[in-house]
C-alpha cells in the first residue's frame, strides 16, 4: 500500500508540475500580447502609468507562477517545502498586491497592516536565510 501511495503522490506532483508550466507559459505570451498591444496602439512606445502598472502586477505574476513552479520540483526532488521558497513566493505576492494597489481605496489601518505582513515575511525571510547559511 504505500508504494501505491508514494506511486500516487508522484503522479500528482507531476501533474501539478505540468499544469502549472502552461499556466506560467500561458501568462507569458499573454503578458507579450498587453505590451505589444500597449506599443502599438497610438501614442506608439509610450506606455500609460495604468498600463504600466498592469504590465508589473503581470510581471510579477509570473514570477510568482516560476517561485511555486520551482517550490512543486524542489518537493519532488527531495520531498521537502523548502521555507524560503515559500516565504519567498508570499513576499512577491503581497509586494505586487502593495504596487498594484489603490491607495484610496483602503483605509489607514488596512495600509498599516499590509506594511506590517511586508515586515514580518521579509524578517521571516531572513531569518530563514541566515539559518540555512549557518547549518
Amino acid at each position: 500500500m504505500p508504494v501505491i501511495l508514494k506511486r500516487f503522490e508522484q503522479v500528482v506532483v507531476i501533474s501539478l508540475i505540468a499544469m502549472m508550466a502552461i499556466v506560467v507559459l500561458v501568462a507569458t505570451v499573454e503578458l507579450a500580447l498587453i505590451i505589444y498591444k500597449d506599443l502599438s496602439t497610438p501614442p506608439y512606445l509610450i506606455i500609460e502609468i495604468d498600463g504600466l502598472l498592469q504590465i508589473f502586477g503581470f510581471f510579477l505574476l509570473i514570477l510568482i507562477g516560476v517561485e511555486l513552479l520551482e517550490t512543486i520540483k524542489a518537493y519532488l526532488e527531495e520531498h521537502v517545502i523548502h521555507v524560503e521558497i515559500v516565504l519567498e513566493v508570499a513576499l512577491i505576492a503581497i509586494a505586487r498586491k502593495a504596487i498594484v494597489l489603490e491607495l484610496k481605496d483602503y483605509s489607514g489601518v488596512t495600509l498599516l497592516a499590509i506594511a506590517a505582513l511586508v515586515t514580518s515575511l521579509a524578517i521571516a525571510f531572513y531569518l530563514a536565510k541566515r539559518g540555512r547559511s549557518e547549518k
